[in-house]
């Protein structure tokens, strides 16, 4: 049994790149083509939004979509669905998703699809990245962290700040998914407070010597290429002033991977912990070159918006998803002599959550419209990121409540929802901290 799949991706006004795949059972090949038209938007006006739509998950809606959008989408929908769901058992046994899958979705492009064209990526734009985020999170975030991880959080480091050198060493082979990405930010003192970091590179000659720790850190034993923040000038006045970002490939003497750890939810997502010991890099390791020297936090600034709005992108999906999947349930589901779905009293919750879900995508979608314009600030990501990360642990607890005890099965999405949804509010930076964000924009002088 084959899967084919046709994906068009916008590259300028006038012109599409379509990409054909066809992916069949240990056989995957791809071919390009670049043709040339006008490109024909569906009307936004003719688009239902979600509240208007029979299901919260249907293709097709949403003014902020095109029909190229909804083509990649029943390509990752069905792709995820035939071969992301049946090795849920295993990754979640295993902690990790095997290498050999990695090849497998890079093959199906599903791997930095907004990435440029000119580092070496798909060259889709910032909505269809969020197609891929979406999909994820509508077969139930199965693994989704983890490619979430590896395309939407680590690659635009590399696209954004990288050399060309780093790119043509990196980037080819990270959407080809034969090498892993992963950022280290987080260490075990600092959480949040990515000023209080602690990891150090004390140059040496030509080369820098790392020492320090990280935590927590996506993709962290599988990566092949590590983003690692660290403090380079000790001396700096403010702390932002003296960080840099430098890209540590595996097997680097001094770099050593602790244990895959054990998470509450999330468990075919791989999270790990590093250990630098006088690990030597050349000059060549700094991401963004000589130049983006003690840089490393304006690096991260300008990008923690589209990782914490990806949260929020998420977060929404996955509630969508799970109010669906419960929407079922409560019409097969029978107690005192008729279906849940009869009772006035579960009617009036799934229409409070419905609520609480179709006023936040119209919050979201604006945000998904302003950062693929660039125009998405800090403070309003950092809203996006609370809101929906809150909402969707709240609907989704709720969902659960509806289930009865069956709700707290394993073999049930929503017991492995309920789970999954516990550390959005506080991974990307805790939902505290985002207050923190928004309240200085709020009484700056």
């Amino acid at each position: 049994m084959s899967l084919n799949i046709s994906t068009r991706r916008i590259f300028s006004a006038k012109t599409k790149v379509c990409q054909l795949f066809s992916v069949s059972r240990g056989v995957t090949t791809s071919r390009f083509y670049r043709i040339q038209h006008d490109v024909k938007h569906t009307s936004p006006s003719r688009r239902p939004e979600p509240s208007q739509a029979d299901f919260l998950t249907e293709i097709g809606v949403r003014s902020i979509f095109s029909e190229e959008h909804d083509i990649l989408r029943r390509n990752a929908r069905k792709f995820y669905t035939e071969e992301v769901v049946p090795n849920r058992e295993r990754w979640e046994k295993d902690g990790r998703v095997d290498r050999e899958f990695w090849k497998k979705i890079g093959a199906a492009g599903l791997l930095g699809v907004g990435t440029r064209a000119e580092a070496g990526g798909w060259g889709g734009d910032y909505k269809s990245a969020c197609v891929m985020e979406e999909e994820h999170a509508y077969v139930n975030w199965l693994a989704g962290a983890t490619f979430g991880g590896h395309s939407e959080v680590t690659l635009p480091y590399l696209d954004n700040y990288g050399t060309k050198s780093q790119h043509e060493q990196f980037v080819p082979q990270m959407v080809r998914g034969e090498k892993i990405g992963a950022i280290a930010m987080t260490e075990p003192s600092s959480g949040s407070d990515l000023q209080g970091i602690k990891t150090y590179a004390k140059q040496d000659g030509d080369d820098w010597i790392l020492n320090g720790s990280k935590v927590f850190i996506t993709n962290g034993i599988s990566a092949d290429v590590t983003v690692v923040v660290a403090v380079t000038d000790l001396n700096a006045k403010h702390k932002a002033r003296g960080i840099s970002l430098f890209l540590v490939e595996d097997g680097t003497p001094g770099f050593n991977k602790g244990r895959i750890l054990k998470k509450l939810g999330m468990r075919a997502s791989e999270t790990g912990e590093l250990f630098f010991d006088d690990v030597r890099l050349p000059k060549s390791a700094m991401l963004g070159g000589e130049e983006r020297l003690n840089q490393g936090f304006y690096c991260l600034m300008q990008q923690l918006p589209r990782e914490r709005l990806g949260i929020g992108v998420v977060c929404t999906a996955h509630a969508e998803y799970i109010f669906e999947t419960t929407r079922e349930y409560i019409k097969q589901r029978k107690a005192f002599g008729s279906c849940l779905s009869k009772l006035q009293t579960v009617q009036h919750r799934m229409a409070e959550m419905k609520t609480k879900i179709c006023t936040t995508r119209a919050f979201i979608d604006q945000c998904i419209q302003l950062m693929d314009e660039g125009r998405l600030d800090a403070s309003t990501a950092s809203m996006a990121k609370i809101w929906a990360s809150d909402m969707a642990f709240k609907v989704i607890n709720e969902c659960l409540q509806l289930h009865g005890g069956w709700g707290y099965m394993w073999e049930y999405p929503v017991a492995r929802a309920f789970v999954d949804s516990r550390v959005a509010p506080i991974y990307g930076g805790s939902n505290d901290i985002m207050n923190e964000l928004i309240a200085r924009d709020i009484v700056a002088e």
